[in-house]
């Protein structure tokens, strides 16, 4: 099992100086989301061969691994022009995980169109759903085999806003697209987006489960849907937390306790964003729970 760190929280280190950081915080992997100086948010990678060096050499020199590089693009956007702007984006992000030597890479499946394409944003109308799901099919039917072909893993999650928010039927679309490179990634912190019961969820998704993000969060549905209030009512907002371990709702005993059930030995990424304000503290505590609990259902 890879236990990595995603260092967004730390995003504020150089290229350079981030896996020395991630080394003293007590982790052997990044999972490296998305940042100005690497692979941007919905934008084109800033990679150039100076840049991938000298990261290389700061990896090497402090011990630390890439487990997964996590590019985010508007892959199920409709539109078209936007669309194939994505692919583009997402196949020199292949391009780059080879030049690297990494050999995963984790999505989410991703909303609609960019806001000022003067289209709703999330994806909760039936018309919506369905324009953004035919767009990501016609996406994943240019970069599979770019993924195959180059022997990169993608790991993709079902997230809040996304056109599928569900275990179901974001596991069963991972299994139509029928590819070992593509796999399923399950969020904790958005447990309760998922569905109600984490050990059933993790049973149902076993056979394409490759990676899981470690994060608590408060069950939204509960205190008779008024765990939080938004004002105004009825807004759509997709209101989720990415807490530490132990400050949320998660059933971590039912979570960890299930993962070993089923012989999970993927990437286990700690996904917290919460506080910036002690990110080395967040960033340690949460290894230690991790190192816990596998000790405790992992190790028997």
């Amino acid at each position: 099992m890879r236990i990595a760190l995603d260092p967004f929280m730390h995003r504020f280190y150089s290229l350079e100086d981030l896996p020395g950081k991630v080394a003293e915080l007590g982790y052997e992997w990044i999972e490296l989301s998305p940042r100005g100086d690497f692979l941007e948010w919905f934008k084109a990678p800033r990679v150039f061969p100076a840049r991938m060096r000298g990261f290389k050499k700061a990896l090497k020199d402090a011990g630390v691994g890439i487990a997964s590089l996590l590019p985010m693009y508007r892959w199920a956007s409709n539109d078209e022009d936007e669309r194939q702007a994505a692919v583009r984006h997402w196949k020199r992000a292949i391009e780059i995980a080879v030049e690297m030597d990494v050999d995963t890479m984790n999505s989410e499946f991703g909303r609609g169109p960019h806001p000022d394409k003067g289209t709703c944003y999330c994806c909760h109308t039936g018309s919506m759903i369905e324009a953004c799901e035919d767009a990501w099919w016609r996406s994943m039917e240019e970069l599979v085999p770019v993924l195959e072909k180059e022997g990169i893993n993608l790991h993709i999650e079902p997230h809040p806003e996304d056109w599928v928010e569900t275990i179901q039927p974001a596991v069963d679309i991972i299994r139509t697209v029928n590819s070992p490179r593509v796999k399923f990634l399950y969020c904790a912190p958005h447990t309760f987006y998922f569905g109600d019961d984490t050990k059933a969820m993790i049973r149902e998704c076993a056979d394409v489960l490759a990676h899981v993000h470690v994060g608590d969060t408060f069950n939204h549905k509960a205190s008779s849907g008024l765990r939080y209030i938004i004002n105004p009512p009825g807004s759509t907002a997709r209101v989720h937390q990415h807490l530490d371990v132990g400050q949320g709702e998660v059933p971590w005993d039912d979570f960890f306790g299930t993962l070993a059930e089923v012989g999970f030995d993927g990437i286990m990424t700690t996904c917290v964003f919460a506080w910036e304000e002690r990110a080395d503290d967040s960033a340690r505590f949460n290894k230690a729970k991790i190192d816990s609990y596998i000790a405790r259902y992992f190790n028997k």
